[in-house]
């Protein structure tokens, strides 16, 4: 029983913590302000999350997945832009009843792919399936090739890049460089006031856990089990007979899904989405909350997402000319210090106790010392027998 319990608390332990401090300590401890910063810095842990499963557990490295973050964030703006673009609200407007950003670019109707997020209910399906549908196609045109590795890497840097710079182009369709903005209400409900802040931060935190745990999930099945093979020894698993970029795509588009949903969440608790988080920047720096937190603990990955960008937020306040040179320190001493990330440090401590038992029993018996009365070893002979034979050390 002990045994199962341990199992059961090594399994879920960690994810019941993570919720107590989410959803207990947090709001306990701050104000509104800075529980409304955790809040966008729990947005960004989906996008770790997913990167735990694509580059952790399946060895794909992207670097552009501030794409699909942003995509989410965008089709949910659409939806909150056109409620606040009311014929009522935009009649100053030359054309009324369109966002205030088409109407100064002298746009006189709605363009067509805006018109299904008139609907919440398409909005719900959207968010994650067209970032989905995105990596789908960008998956399959690299995997089916056998493109990986850095290659892999450098190519969703690009799609990042190229992104960033089509939504800024498109100032009449997109918002340009400024976003889309001045988002109010949510069928009516008012976004900004304080009880839906509260609201929005626990609702964004139990999507979190449920996201945690649909990884978890992935982990533990036999697709996890393929996906570590396939990371270690992907011709193996070819040799296999298993269909190596069929895997490839399934844990890229999920990770990319994961990804849309934080974004959409972004949207809602800070009111705006914008071209700044889809580019290359964002990207590499996601890649960098799943580096400190550990890049195989699901868990690891939203505390290294809340301690990174805590730490952005106090030392750009605190020391605001050093605060780059701080945050570079943080990052160096954490990959010097801690190569597994901030998970790999309970595994650490795991291996100096285990270290540190023998000695603190005080009563263990030399391995070397036969028992009382047993017949000594013939001369020549080793009195134990081979580490082999018992099963192996630790």
């Amino acid at each position: 029983m002990n045994t199962k319990l341990k199992a059961l608390w090594g399994g879920y332990g960690t994810v019941l913590v993570l919720a107590a401090v989410i959803f207990i300590l947090l709001p306990l401890s701050l104000d509104l302000f800075r529980l409304n910063l955790v809040g966008k810095y729990l947005t960004y842990a989906f996008v770790a999350v997913g990167l735990v499963l694509c580059w952790g557990y399946g060895g794909i490295l992207s670097l552009g997945q501030g794409v699909f973050f942003g995509l989410g964030g965008y089709c949910m703006a659409m939806f909150l832009k056109l409620e606040a673009s009311d014929p009522e609200s935009t009649k100053i407007q030359s054309t009324p009843g369109i966002p205030d950003f088409m109407d100064w670019n002298q746009l006189t109707e709605l363009p067509g792919f805006w018109l299904p997020f008139k609907s919440f209910l398409f909005t719900l399906f959207a968010v994650p399936l067209v970032p989905g549908i995105l990596a789908f196609i960008i998956a399959v045109a690299m995997f089916k090739r056998r493109v990986g590795g850095v290659y892999f890497a450098i190519m969703t840097q690009a799609f990042a890049a190229v992104l960033s710079i089509l939504i800024i182009g498109q100032q009449g369709y997109t918002g340009g460089v400024n976003g889309i903005t001045d988002l109010k209400t949510l069928h009516g409900w008012d976004i900004r006031t304080d009880e839906a802040k509260y609201l929005l931060y626990y609702i964004n935190g139990a999507l979190l856990i449920g996201v945690v745990l649909l990884g978890r999930f992935v982990i533990g099945s036999k697709f996890g089990k393929l996906l570590l093979a396939l990371r270690d020894r992907e011709e193996r698993v070819r040799f296999s007979g298993y269909d190596v970029a069929n895997f490839k795509v399934f844990i890229f588009c999920l990770a990319a899904m994961f990804s849309a949903v934080g974004g959409a969440m972004f949207t809602l608790q800070v009111g705006f989405m914008s071209p700044s988080f889809v580019g290359i920047v964002p990207s590499i720096e996601m890649v960098i909350f799943t580096a400190v937190g550990g890049r195989m603990s699901l868990v690891g990955a939203v505390y290294g997402s809340l301690l990174v960008n805590y730490g952005k937020s106090y030392f750009s306040e605190t020391f605001p000319e050093l605060w780059l040179f701080l945050m570079g320190g943080l990052f160096i001493a954490v990959v010097m210090l801690f190569p597994n990330g901030l998970a790999g440090l309970s595994n650490q401590w795991r291996e100096w106790r285990d270290r540190r038992r023998p000695k603190a029993g005080g009563t263990v018996t030399p391995l070397t010392a036969p028992p009382a009365g047993a017949t000594p070893p013939p001369a020549g002979k080793d009195p134990l027998p081979p580490v082999a034979s018992v099963g192996g050390g630790r």
